[in-house]
């Protein structure tokens, strides 16, 4: 099977029907979308449409026969004939027959009710979204996992006492930035030359929905980046013409995968490896970190993550309310319940 892109002449993409091209070019044009985020998108509509096509005609609902079902001959009239409970029996399909997550399974409805609002809302070409009363399904706030202080310094000093290490000073500044700075792994490994100012006092990320940000170095991420900085640009270590700031062993771009290895190794070499940690949970320390600190608000760490949303932010809060009521019940007064007089 051809992978999915955007162009033209990819069979795949050719296999979408043209309302749903048309819809990829808007996302992609208008409202300037990422190709990965739109073929997801394109990918949930396709299982949706398979899934509506299979129960009117009364098909086996396998997920072997679900991918041999074609939907380039759907039609607006198909579109215009889908009503809000098929929807909610496609998602509970998806929940019980597919066994997806909450996570997954708000994904496929955000891309569904992203597709209906257009077709509704901005193009006037179907007479109601069926999507428009169904709410995000609600799913369990769990509690991040996240390094803390101590074990935040141990994986620094796991990475400078490697000293057999050719990358040493890439990875320190890796882990330090992810540490200090709170960065997506993909704004990291997105990063060129060009992205910090002349001072290395900040640095433009490039975040979700290509949202360009400015996040401000803390002594400890400036220091880290100037002393990697001297080996990107000595001569003598990096001969490449990449605009590319962390650069694998090959000189290229660094990728995710490395990078995603590269914590592992540390972590191991720090002990920490058994704990779950991961790059994501880098970025989870940095904003419990900064939060935990009392002089950074909710809002302004928003910013600083690059949420959309504050309540995404509002995970940190929650805790830092854990954290308080761990505290009260480490009191050693707190199993000291004395018995009551009858008076």
């Amino acid at each position: 099977m051809a992978t999915l892109t955007l162009k033209s002449d990819n069979p795949e993409f050719k296999s979408f029907p043209r309302f749903l091209r048309d819809y990829a070019n808007y996302l992609s044009a208008v409202e300037g979308k990422s190709e990965k985020t739109i073929c997801e998108y394109l990918l949930d509509l396709r299982t949706f449409f398979r899934y509506v096509i299979m129960i009117e005609q009364d098909l086996d609902l396998s997920a072997e026969e679900l991918e041999k079902v074609s939907i380039k001959e759907l039609s607006i009239a198909d579109i215009n004939r889908i009503d809000s409970q098929t929807v909610v029996n496609f998602i509970a399909y998806t929940r019980n027959e597919r066994n997806n997550n909450t996570s997954t399974r708000n994904r496929k409805l955000s891309s569904l009710k992203s597709f209906f609002r257009h077709m509704h809302n901005k193009k006037h070409i179907i007479d109601r979204n069926p999507t428009a009363e169904i709410d995000g399904i609600q799913k369990s706030r769990t509690l991040s996992k996240y390094l803390t202080v101590e074990e935040a310094v141990s994986l620094l000093e796991a990475v400078s006492s490697d000293t057999e290490s050719k990358t040493r000073q890439r990875d320190y500044s890796i882990i330090a930035l992810f540490l200090n700075t709170g960065m997506r792994l993909a704004e990291l490994v997105g990063l060129n030359l060009e992205s910090f100012d002349p001072e290395i006092t900040f640095v433009k990320v490039l975040g979700k929905g290509s949202k360009e940000r400015i996040i401000y170095l803390n002594n400890a991420a400036r220091d880290a980046v100037i002393s990697y900085l001297r080996i990107r640009l000595d001569p003598r270590f990096i001969r490449t013409s990449t605009h590319a700031f962390f650069l694998s062993a090959r000189q290229q771009r660094i990728s995710p995968k490395t990078v995603q290895w590269m914590v592992g190794k540390y972590l191991d070499l720090a002990g920490l490896g058994s704990k779950g940690y991961s790059v994501h949970k880098l970025r989870h320390t940095a904003a419990t970190l900064m939060y935990q600190s009392g002089k950074v608000d909710i809002r302004v760490l928003k910013d600083i993550l690059g949420h959309e949303q504050l309540n995404t932010t509002q995970i940190y809060t929650h805790l830092v309310s854990k954290n308080l009521e761990e505290a009260m019940d480490n009191n050693p007064l707190s199993d000291v319940i004395l018995k009551k007089g009858t008076n």
